[in-house]
């Protein structure tokens, strides 16, 4: 039997690391998306195929169009036919109030993680879909509790990304359903990974942990455990569903 191929976006670091380890070692054949830090994602690579895994890198910005869709073509050729998407590409900026923004910022952060996604789905749907095809799958967005929380006087722009990403996987939940895709999301609170760090405080998780009811900060392998219970079949009557992983906040 083929192995089923999942693409994680932004898959290089954090979150989106811990899911590539935890799907490979699940049986998934893993293509692991990257912007820049081809470091990092070479050595995740190398360090699922010592684990006994199948994993393989590839270099895209999901913003752009057209590098969308060379990524999936470049899937398509290396590793077959997808089976499952992951939405995991997301940026921030410097912490600031809104009105210390400019529109140059807001555009950058709607294009990772807004237009990203939704392309990302748009090619995922194109091979996945029964109506085109395909076998069905699955797709997850990693959103963000700050969907819910507004993230004042830090990140108002990218709680607003997203709050659209949200919409966008009920949305589309209900659009393909019919056609044998399941899409959900996960909203990570506090999480220690780096990307804190280009928000200008590394430590952020350390300091806001008090507010969170179990006074902690959550681990990348703690939504990794999400992600792949919905990518699962055992999640089979699950669509258009987020599922928050904050510590009760």
């Amino acid at each position: 039997m083929t192995a089923p191929v999942l693409l994680i976006t932004g898959g290089g670091r954090g979150i989106g690391a811990a899911t590539a380890r935890l799907a490979a070692a699940r049986g998934y054949t893993v293509a692991i998306n990257y912007r820049r830090d081809a470091t990092a994602a070479h050595a995740l690579v190398e360090r699922i195929r010592g684990e006994g895994g199948h994993a393989a890198a590839f270099a895209a910005d999901v913003g752009e169009e057209a590098e969308v869709e060379r990524l999936f073509a470049e899937i398509d050729h290396a590793l077959g036919p997808l089976t499952a998407l992951v939405n995991n590409a997301g940026v921030l900026e410097t912490q600031m109030r809104v009105e210390a923004m400019d529109a140059a910022r807001v555009r950058r952060i709607l294009a990772t993680n807004v237009v990203g996604p939704l392309l990302c789905c748009r090619e995922a749907i194109r091979r996945m879909s029964t109506r085109h095809g395909g076998q069905g799958g699955a797709i997850v967005n990693v959103s963000s509790v700050a969907a819910r929380t507004g993230s004042p006087g830090e990140y108002v722009d990218y709680a607003a990304s997203k709050g659209a990403l949200d919409t966008l996987t009920v949305g589309l939940a209900q659009e393909v359903a019919a056609d044998g895709i399941r899409v959900n999301g996960v909203r990570p609170g506090f999480i220690y990974t780096d990307m804190h760090a280009s928000g200008g405080e590394p430590g952020r998780v350390d300091r806001v942990k008090a507010f969170v009811p179990m006074k902690r900060g959550g681990q990348p392998e703690e939504v990794a455990h999400a992600i792949l219970w919905l990518l699962s079949e055992e999640a089979s009557y699950c669509s258009g569903s987020l599922i928050d992983l904050a510590g009760g906040r």
